[in-house]
């Protein structure tokens, strides 16, 4: 039998095995559905916290209202003021309230002497849900401020356009689906493990499973090419991989269809020519994860060891380019050439809405592509050895 003939038999075999182990089958299928399914959710949870938000008004709990009446009546315009907590450091550590004001009595008499009036602006930076009232009650005090300061210059004749050389107008360039990237950021992150969670059923099956069967040894005393049966086995895994990934890109562009732009305020684009784009640009990992799971559960002494070992393999390249979505720097250029870290920057960029850019598509694909060379070359050595395989 020529290489190509026992290629794709084994390759057919492996396919057959794989489809029939429904308990493996179903478990590597059901993971892709939970990304699309969270990002709905979290969706649904945000656009439902911003219209609570926008129906009701931002609350301001503030100590000392007599204090500052005017003051207060400035905060109403922009925000519900609310009785502040008896203990409002506790309240906020707690996060019963995002933020509270807590004006001394001493603020009156300190205004009309011409001092800075103190004002004590409690909040808990670490808490995430807590930001919008924190920015909406400083940017209500900044205003004060200002308004303050400028009928203080022009009771001294001085026009309040003196000290404000500068007139900024800000303008936001950002689109919808700019902002709804925010939202998106982890569709990388599921991409990963997605074509990881494929394959690693099938790699464990063909190597430390027919280990354990007792099968495997005698495959590879058959008068065939060793490297024909190797990437047999790692094709068979890859497939599965591709399989999983796509299922994962066609569960993530029923998302728009699932979360109207009615709903949520803002439109998100994944349409079928990015996640086709996304699908070619993700497949020579796909053949980089499943010749790696093939390697490592090859080298697992059992079944339950070849499980442990690839589980904690596919959160390797999967954790840094979640992290890096959610970095305020733009990364350098070259961490485009690094393999699974360069597809994961380039998916958040369309997803951004931002043109691909080809230069660093050809950069994450070719480095990818001898990765997947090197590591196929490692596994075929790695199976030629046979020590891995066949010790006890």
């Amino acid at each position: 039998m020529n290489w190509l003939s026992s290629f794709w038999v084994v390759l057919a075999k492996e396919l057959r095995e794989g489809v029939r182990d429904r308990k493996a089958l179903i478990t590597a299928l059901f993971f892709p559905v939970l990304g699309p399914v969270l990002v709905i959710v979290m969706l649904f949870l945000v656009s439902d916290s911003s219209r609570q938000a926008d129906e009701k008004g931002v609350a301001i709990p503030v100590a000392g209202r007599e204090n500052a009446p005017n003051l207060v009546a400035l905060l109403e315009q922009g925000a519900r003021v609310v009785d502040a907590p008896a203990d409002p450091v506790e309240a906020v550590r707690r996060g019963d309230v995002p933020v509270v004001i807590v004006i001394p009595p001493d603020f009156g008499e300190k205004l009309r002497a011409g001092q800075p009036a103190p004002v004590r602006l409690i909040l808990d930076e670490s808490r995430h849900q807590a930001r919008p009232a924190a920015a909406t009650a400083e940017r209500l005090l900044a205003a004060w401020s200002q308004q303050v300061a400028a009928q203080r210059l022009v009771v001294r004749g001085i026009h309040p356009a003196v000290i404000e050389p500068l007139a900024v107008e800000r303008e936001d360039v950002s689109t919808p689906a700019s902002r709804a990237a925010m939202l998106l950021a982890t569709i990388p992150f599921f991409l990963v493990m997605a074509m990881f969670t494929g394959g690693m059923p099938i790699a464990i099956d063909v190597t430390a499973g027919e280990r354990e069967r007792q099968s495997l040894e005698p495959l590879f005393a058959a008068p065939v090419p060793r490297s024909s049966l190797v990437l047999a086995k790692i094709g068979a895994s890859g497939f599965f991989g591709m399989a999983t990934l796509a299922e994962t890109l066609i569960g993530f562009g029923i998302v728009p269809l699932a979360v109207p732009s009615t709903r949520i305020g803002f439109s998100v684009q994944l349409d079928p020519e990015m996640l086709v784009t996304t699908f070619l640009l993700c497949l020579p990992i796909v053949l980089v994860a499943a010749a790696l799971m093939v390697i490592f559960a090859a080298r697992a002494r059992t079944f339950r060891a070849a499980q442990t070992s690839l589980s904690l393999l596919m959160l390797v390249p999967s954790l840094p380019g979640m992290a890096l979505a959610f970095q305020s720097a733009r990364p350098p250029a070259w961490l485009y050439a690094v393999p699974f870290l360069g597809q994961q920057m380039i998916v958040n960029e369309l997803v951004r809405g931002t043109p691909l850019v080809q230069s660093q598509a050809l950069l994450a694909t070719g480095s990818s592509l001898v990765l997947a060379l090197v590591v196929c070359a490692f596994a075929i050595r790695t199976f030629e050895r046979g020590q891995p395989l066949f010790d006890a």
